[in-house]
């Protein structure tokens, strides 16, 4: 991906921001724990906010949280959603911090769009010593058949290659790392994978869906043609032809520790 189509992409969620915040997943309790489980303490800065998905499960396990979000109308709802959390305007690569002062960055469904030869070092500015980056991603499990049909019909404007579990590996080992020849900041990365769901009919699906960046840049006609192919393939299920269902997941994290 060239930096234009980059930026493009990662400027997209801010015009469905009110959908983005109804209809995106949460992130697995346990995944959370385990990016946090060797931070040196609770100061956590969830970069990349969004809606504040993130930050409302950190919140729930106790971390001491503030939240950094580039997008205006993205950080307009994190702060009605969540009044009390200090939500700032910023981005990975001018995050509006002293240095040393959180001791874990997690950024949520996020990290890919960062400039790392920039963003890096900011972040490294900003981490305690030997704190704590870790990447989140909910992916849709498609070693379950009807959801691997549905990664098929929708596309990889819909669900791409961090989306799905036997790809987002390779797609995030080394998205900790600069492009260039700046120095690393961060160690040797883990991954792991934890179970997680999300209730959905197949209308909220498709709303869901229609809030990936790949959608929300398509054209119009294009955008209601794949949309039209997704709610013909989930009326055709018998999971998910009526009611309410639970849609497959997993929340996968990259963690790295500051070197």
């Amino acid at each position: 991906m060239d930096e234009d189509d980059r930026l493009l992409l990662s400027s997209s969620f801010g015009t469905e921001a009110v959908a983005y915040a109804k209809h995106r997943p949460d992130y697995a309790q346990a995944a959370v724990r385990w990016a946090l489980e060797r931070a040196p303490g609770p100061r956590v800065l969830d970069l990349g906010a969004g809606t504040g998905k993130l930050t409302a499960t950190l919140l729930t396990l106790g971390a001491d949280v503030i939240a950094v979000e580039p997008d205006p109308a993205m950080l307009t709802e994190l702060r009605r959603a969540l009044p009390a959390v200090r939500a700032l305007p910023g981005s990975a690569e001018a995050i509006p911090l002293p240095a040393a002062s959180v001791d874990a960055v997690l950024a949520g469904n996020a990290m890919h769009w960062f400039h790392m030869d920039v963003a890096g070092p900011e972040i490294a500015r900003i981490l305690a010593p030997g704190g704590i980056l870790a990447g989140l991603w909910n992916v849709v499990d498609d070693r379950v058949d009807w959801v691997a049909g549905l990664a098929r019909v929708s596309g990889s404007a819909a669900i791409g290659p961090r989306d799905t579990p036997s790809s987002w590996r390779a797609e995030t080992a080394d998205l900790h790392l600069p492009k260039t020849g700046v120095a690393a900041q961060f160690g040797s990365p883990e991954q792991a994978e934890f179970r997680h769901g999300q209730r959905r009919s197949a209308d909220s699906l498709v709303a869901t869906l229609a809030t990936r960046a790949g959608m929300l840049v398509m054209p119009e006609q294009e955008q209601e043609a794949t949309l039209g192919r997704i709610r013909v393939f989930l009326a055709s299920r018998p999971e998910t032809a009526r009611g309410e269902f639970t849609l497959p997941m997993l929340t996968c994290v990259l963690r790295v520790r500051r070197l």
